[in-house]
């Protein structure tokens, strides 16, 4: 009934490299997460009674379900967004269009087959969340209604992605907006109390009724059950329904305006003068003036160009000049830049009033920094990679490399790209920063301090958080050139690139939540720990140096995340018993020193040996 697109995805799925391996790779993680979470818990050094292997349960499973929770949301968006998007920077999506498949077919084939990979990996998630009832504290209902809240959740941002790349032509522009919109939409929920909160009685229950349309506020219902509810009426239920006719509009409108918006942007081809026209200016001469004729139809002829309108001059790095000067990658970028801000105004608005409260904690400025620099280095690092995706499959990257361009005009140009494509992104996270630099909240300030006094003890840390988000977004503007180079796929470098950013941050800060929860000791957690670091070092050399080895990027694959998780320790228990850490220049050193080791080992060989970097030419070793 969904068509032969469909089809074909459900039968070649499993076939695909890594497929098993990625299964057998999510289970690891939950493993690692497990132990992480006893040893934090109970620890090894006794048996555990009855009550706290129950209320270890419980705590891993609302972990697990929060992290499987995020990973569904994000990446089954990226994933329907960047299987149709492919198909359009290709050229091939308009052939779908010229068979007898119907709309319906186009539409939902591509969404559900986008979802496979995403719908095979959440159930083998579900056998671990299954052998967690041995352990008590959870019970089949909730681990069913878990799984709906996953399944519905990941149809449903799915179908978003989808919708949107029916809509937008380039690549970068469904990745964007599909993350940016998803961030709103939270957003958005979380203002209704406040929006209504005096119309509606004082009553109300405002958490049992955002919980039908927020997933992480009905997860927390599912591990809370309210008693108000029944059992046919419990928010994962309600949940389910609201979600499915998300669905159904989303999936409605995508079908009733495919063959609107698609083919979009096709180049319109000027029809050439038959040869034996005659040009009317030319007509007015006699035939005696042969030169003058000739002279006439050159001057006209040297004046007539491709494109209508002003000739307009390219700069002597031409891949710049296209990268800044034209719709490299679609029209219309504003939209995404004010749903951008809409985002960064949203979560600015509720970071700056917690942090405004009297009683704050320590790490306030955290809750606005943090989220924003996460949001911002997704969208870099997509702009990066698909800087290069959009140039392969629109059979543009192998005619850039047969000009005469340099490998340091071709890179260099493009980094310029990015940084002037991206500018948007790369300031909120510096000015929201400046503004916690200016009410004391990088480092402990007195109350009673004057502008002067808060602004000189947090200059120092202000410098040191602007120089660690400055290595960290050319790392991930250097990850994406690097990978998307090396890694022929283009879905699979997009997803390589963003689950690099999206795990190095989610592995971040599930270790800042168990030393936090755990008063910031690490006497029972370092080796599994350990085992957290080893799995960040395997997944990061995966991407970096599997396709062609070296000894750099192997270092800087074991640097990296052992570098992240140093700084996060070394910033919240630095002095333990204290609300004060550490001095910020050690953890900025360590920043700085790994991340640049790492854009260095990615780069050098680009720059100085494209070709065998490249994968067009070997090395005399091989």
């Amino acid at each position: 009934m969904l068509g032969p697109i469909f089809v074909r995805e459900f039968f070649t799925v499993p076939r695909r490299e890594n497929h098993h391996l990625t299964r057998v790779a999510i289970v690891l993680f939950l493993w690692v997460l497990g132990v992480t979470i006893w040893q934090t818990s109970v620890g090894f050094e006794r048996s555990a009674g009855l009550g706290e292997t129950a209320r270890f349960g419980l705590f891993f499973f609302q972990i697990a379900a929060f992290v499987i929770l995020t990973f569904m949301l994000f990446f089954s968006a990226l994933s329907a967004s960047g299987t149709i998007s492919q198909e359009k920077d290709r050229r091939t999506f308009i052939l779908l269009l010229l068979t007898d498949m119907r709309d319906y077919e186009i539409v939902l084939g591509k969404m559900l087959g986008s979802l496979l990979p995403i719908g095979f990996y959440l159930f083998s998630t579900l056998p671990v969340l299954s052998m967690i009832l041995l352990l008590g504290g959870i019970s089949n209902t909730q681990v069913s209604q878990t799984m709906i809240v996953l399944i519905f959740t990941s149809v449903t941002s799915g179908s978003l992605g989808g919708l949107i790349a029916l809509w937008r032509e380039k690549t970068f522009q469904s990745l964007a907006l599909s993350f940016i919109c998803l961030v709103l939409y939270l957003c958005l929920i979380q203002i209704v109390p406040y929006v209504f909160g005096t119309i509606l009685p004082y009553d109300f229950d405002f958490d049992q009724f955002l919980s039908c349309f927020d997933p992480f506020r009905c997860l927390l219902m599912i591990l809370r059950p309210p008693a108000t509810f029944s059992f046919f009426a419990h928010p994962s239920y309600l949940f389910a329904i609201v979600m499915l006719g998300f669905d159904i509009i989303l999936n409605g409108i995508g079908i009733l305006k495919l063959r609107k918006w698609n083919p979009s942007g096709e180049p319109i081809q000027q029809r050439e003068a038959p040869e034996d026209a005659e040009n009317p200016l030319l007509e007015t001469l006699s035939p005696s003036d042969t030169e003058q004729k000739i002279q006439k139809e050159i001057e006209i002829r040297s004046k007539a160009h491709a494109a209508p309108g002003e000739i307009r001059q390219v700069w002597a790095n031409p891949i710049l000049w296209r990268e800044i000067k034209t719709f490299a990658y679609g029209r219309r970028p504003l939209i995404i830049k004010l749903a951008y801000f809409a985002v960064i105004f949203f979560i600015g608005y509720f970071a700056i009033n917690y942090f405004e409260q009297p009683g704050r904690p320590s790490f306030a400025s955290a809750y606005g920094l943090v989220p924003i620099s996460i949001l911002s280095l997704l969208l870099v690092a997509a702009q990066s990679v698909t800087s290069i995706t959009s140039e392969r499959d629109g059979r543009c990257l192998d005619l850039l490399l047969a000009t005469d361009l340099s490998p340091q005009e071709f890179l260099l140009g493009k980094l310029g790209g990015i940084i002037y494509n991206t500018k948007e992104f790369l300031l909120p996270p510096i000015l929201i920063a400046l503004y916690y630099a200016c009410r004391g909240g990088l480092t402990l300030t007195p109350h009673d301090a004057t502008f002067a006094d808060t602004f000189s003890l947090n200059f120092w840390p202000l410098l040191c958080t602007i120089g660690s988000l400055v290595f960290l977004f050319a790392f991930a503007m250097t990850l994406g050139i690097h990978v998307s180079l090396r890694i022929d796929n283009s879905k699979l470098s997009i997803a390589n690139t963003l689950g690099t950013i999206f795990f190095l941050s989610v592995g971040t800060l599930i270790s800042i939540y168990i030393i936090v929860i755990n008063g910031g000791s690490l006497g029972n957690q370092l080796i599994s720990f350990s085992a957290f670091i080893a799995l960040g070092i395997g997944g990061l050399w995966w991407v970096l140096s599997s396709v062609r080895p070296s000894s750099a990027l192997n270092l800087a694959s074991i640097l990296t995340p052992m570098a992240m998780f140093y700084s996060v320790v070394n910033i919240l228990i630095a002095k333990p018993g204290t609300q004060e850490s550490t001095d910020p220049l050690v953890p900025f050193l360590v920043i700085a020193g790994a991340f640049s080791f790492a854009i260095m080992a990615m780069m050098k060989p680009l720059l100085s040996e494209f070709d065998v970097a490249f994968g067009r030419t070997r090395g005399p070793e091989e």
